[in-house]
């Protein structure tokens, strides 16, 4: 309740009536669920360049996504940014996203990282963290192999039915079909050290203590953790290695942070100026150096000493607009394999 009402006083002190939020393209109401401070820096960047004002509204992403249906055709929202794949196609069924012709975007964001309507412009790849005294990186080398029989007892995840893990399902299922899949969903539950909770970051610490042997992160996480000058965080990075699976097949699947245009946005132009603002060197640079993810730009150099570290890998190149249609199913199957 706290949050719906902050942001419903951050909307009336913005002043985002329906006939203010009509005026000129000096300004940009964006409606996003990244909630990195180091963020700012790259909205002050954009007015700075253009002179257009962004008004900010942050909140859970299910809950903007709502707010803009309820808004319906007097929404002052014209760009809608979020995480995940799938919250960007669950968007995007919702039909609040309008078709975006940019040759910039075009040209600039991969085909497989784009669809018509959202675009990603930053990517962090799930892998798999070890523990250094109790497994072999070779017993790891793939997401197939954490329902092997030698790990039982030892795998340790976030709950089945966050984004980041529903991806990475139907990741699979796209690669190895529906029947392989629940086959080794089931196999995963089968090697649960514990019942899943916490956050990506709890798991990398579970590993590091012992708790488990074997976890599986997003990238800006282990990033974050190795990035960090606070004893018990270097403590916790030399516990742990890190594994890029999938290299000798389809790849490591990576998840995005993306947004679009909204289809009743009041400040089209503007809206598709941030959009490819948001695709520009300067912001491409800040995602990877500012919060430890790749940009989605190839010819964007990574100055992140974590992300140098880690090094380059080979990443899974399945269009993202095709695996979100496959979250729902991949929900399914681990519903019926008891990963909750």
């Amino acid at each position: 309740m706290k949050r719906k009402a902050l942001v419903t006083s951050l909307l009336l002190g913005l002043g985002l009536t329906g006939l203010q939020a009509h005026a000129a393209d000096t300004e940009l109401n964006l409606y996003t669920a990244r909630h990195y401070q180091t963020d700012e820096a790259l909205y002050n960047n954009f007015t700075k360049q253009t002179g257009i004002k962004i008004n900010r509204i942050e909140a859970k992403e299910d809950e903007l996504l709502e707010r803009i249906k309820n808004e319906g055709a007097n929404s002052p929202a014209d760009v809608f940014i979020t995480v995940d794949a799938s919250r960007l196609a669950k968007a995007d069924e919702a039909g609040v996203f309008a078709p975006v012709k940019s040759k910039v975007l075009e040209q600039r964001i991969p085909a497989h990282l784009r669809t018509d309507t959202w675009f990603s412009f930053s990517t962090r790849a799930r892998v798999i963290v070890y523990n250094k005294e109790t497994i072999k990186p070779e017993q790891v080398a793939t997401y197939e192999s954490l329902a092997a029989p030698a790990l039982k007892g030892k795998v340790c995840t976030r709950t089945g039915s966050h984004p980041y893990n529903l991806s990475l399902g139907a990741a699979l299922i796209k690669h190895n079909g529906a029947e392989a899949t629940e086959k080794w969903a089931r196999g995963v539950v089968e090697n649960f050290a514990r019942a899943p909770k916490g956050g990506d970051t709890d798991q990398i610490k579970a590993v590091a203590a012992g708790e488990c042997g074997v976890a599986i992160a997003n990238s800006y996480y282990v990033a974050r953790l190795m990035n960090s000058d606070k004893p018990a965080d270097k403590e916790v990075v030399s516990k742990f290695g890190v594994v890029w699976p999938n290299q000798s097949s389809w790849g490591t699947h990576i998840n995005v942070s993306g947004g679009g245009m909204l289809k009743h946005a009041p400040h089209k132009e503007a809206a598709v100026k941030f959009l490819e603002y948001l695709a520009s060197d300067e912001a491409q640079a800040y995602f990877a150096n500012g919060n430890n993810e790749w940009p989605v730009v190839p010819s964007v150099k990574v100055k992140n000493p974590a992300l140098q570290t880690l090094g380059e890998f080979k990443a899974d190149t399945l269009p993202i607009g095709d695996l979100a249609k496959t979250v729902a199913e991949a929900q399914r199957i681990y519903d019926r394999a008891g990963y909750r």
